[in-house]
């Protein structure tokens, strides 16, 4: 017994210096052997302070951003980041933040941009993101064979064909939204409106509609606590990535377990329901979640394996997310850069009504509208829906002159890009749509399309940039055929980002009907 006792201790203590080492060297002993690397490699920034990092003043500054209005400037990059912007202009493009005790490292060169996003295998998302997997996963999150095998699954739900189907859908969703702006203006001449809601409201709306085959009020549970989840996470932004922090017993802590739970429940409800409806012949598969499980279990019939109900659940979290906010994102910064700059109101306005005269809108006459397109991108450029992604090195890895170590993380600084004067020209932080007269290879100042990636690029570019371009087109012209507008006296300006780029004290906009 006494043996058995002391091998005991032994073994014990055997684990505690083993897990006392792990926890030593992810705290200290690899972020300060990270940090010699960047600093080697000509990267400044600040010390490393253990455990949180840059957070503290990271979660102090984005408090502080959140709290008042920008100047109406198309110069959006230090109110969107208000630290990675602070950073950059005191350390210069060769920058690097802290998040926890990993170190964040700014790539600024479109080219190399390109390079990483063209190598998903070698530049991965960074595992765990706690602030994104804490809402969003399926294919967006997903890596690898898995990746593969969803990307297969899910890429017959986004093809031309069935975006045809369901557009019926999304100017039905469209025509419900003008019709409920007009009653607010009834018989004045104009109104005041924020129309932020009514934008929030469609995108859920259409994205409902398309994809669970059901209208907004199905939905709005979903939205509701998927915006909830949203605020709890920036309540606890100081301790996000402090490890363990889900086990810390804080009321937002617990309200945000609590969400998860009832998503989970209301999604696979859906699921079930959409199955059973499927089975017995009393529904088609003609909407997103029906083709995505008619796509799979044709994968499983071939090949063994599908997705598992939690991979559809998540999926379903990501076609919510992701298919309603960059979509309202997008619609939003239109109104707002069309209210300041109505001269382009009145050009696309004319183009409308020479596509479409007094007949209804249908999806062949949208790629005829060249002006709104070139309109759209300048909109995307300047307020992308997602103003910075991020990757990480799994191994060593070679990009450019320098060879990368395992465990870094890269920021890759869409918004900066999309302001660069050196590549679009001084007139970098203007709405100018005509710079898109020529497509987008030609819009840049001899640098080609890669300083442009609204929507990523390479194998991962988003599967529903179709998607999200055809509906804010349909919005978009619907709108200029029922109203002109401009900037109300009220509005403030305020696109900070959480996911995607929604004005935090809405869009509130001088609504005339000109029908």
């Amino acid at each position: 017994m006494e043996t058995f006792g002391k091998v005991a201790v032994t073994i014990f203590i055997v684990v505690i210096m083993r897990w006392a080492w792990k926890v030593v060297n992810m705290v200290w002993l690899k972020p300060k052997k990270l940090e010699k690397w960047l600093r080697n490699e000509g990267y400044k920034g600040n010390s490393y302070k253990f455990p949180l990092g840059d957070m503290r003043e990271v979660a102090t500054m984005i408090k502080e951003g959140r709290s008042k209005p920008s100047p109406i400037t198309h110069d959006i990059t230090s109110y969107a980041l208000p630290f990675d912007h602070h950073i950059i202009t005191k350390y210069g493009e060769k920058s690097f933040i802290w998040v926890g005790p990993n170190p964040r490292m700014y790539v600024t060169d479109p080219e190399l941009i390109k390079e990483i996003l063209s190598r998903p295998n070698e530049f991965q998302k960074q595992h765990p993101e706690p602030f994104r997997d804490s809402i969003i996963g399926g294919l967006l999150v997903s890596e690898g064979h898995k990746w593969t095998k969803h990307r297969k699954i899910i890429n017959p739900a986004f093809n031309l064909q069935n975006l045809k189907i369901m557009f019926s859908a999304i100017r039905s969703s469209c025509s419900d939204m003008v019709h409920k702006l007009e009653l607010l203006i009834g018989g004045t001449d104009y109104t005041e409106v924020d129309v932020w809601p009514y934008i929030d409201n469609l995108a859920g709306e259409v994205i409902s509609r398309t994809a669970f085959g059901s209208n907004y009020k199905e939905g709005e549970k979903i939205f509701r606590i998927q915006r909830d989840q949203v605020d709890l996470l920036f309540q606890m932004l100081s301790i996000l990535y402090l490890p363990g922090r889900r086990f810390i017993p804080t009321r937002a802590n617990k309200k945000f377990k609590q969400n998860c739970e009832e998503l989970h429940t209301l999604l696979k409800g859906i699921i079930d329901k959409k199955k059973k409806a499927i089975e017995t012949g009393e529904c088609s598969c003609d909407d997103l979640l029906g083709i995505l499980l008619e796509s799979n279990s044709k994968e499983i019939e071939e090949n063994g394996v599908g997705m598992s109900m939690e991979d559809v659940i998540e999926e379903c979290k990501l076609f919510y997310i992701a298919g309603s906010d960059t979509t309202s994102s997008l619609i939003v910064w239109t109104m707002v850069c069309l209210g300041l700059h109505k001269e382009w109101q009145v050009l696309a306005r004319e183009e409308i009504q020479k596509v479409f005269g007094n007949r209804e809108l249908d999806f062949e006459g949208l790629k005829n509208l060249k002006v709104l397109t070139m309109i759209l991108y300048e909109a995307l450029r300047l307020y992308p829906p997602v103003v910075m992604m991020e990757r990480a090195t799994v191994k060593e890895t070679k990009l450019g002159n320098m060879m990368i170590p395992p465990g870094m993380q890269l920021a890759l600084a869409m918004i900066q890009i999309h302001h660069d004067r050196d590549i679009w020209g001084e007139d970098a932080n203007e709405f100018k749509p005509e710079r898109f007269s020529d497509g987008m290879l030609n819009a840049t100042k001899g640098k080609g399309s890669s300083p442009y990636f609204p929507f990523s690029s390479g194998p991962r570019i988003c599967i529903g940039q179709n998607f999200a371009l055809t509906e804010a087109k349909t919005a978009i012209t619907m709108i200029l055929q029922s109203f002109s507008f401009e900037l109300s006296p009220s509005y403030k300006h305020s696109p900070f980002p959480v996911f995607t780029l929604p004005p935090q004290f809405g869009a509130h906009l001088i609504l005339r009907n000109i029908t």
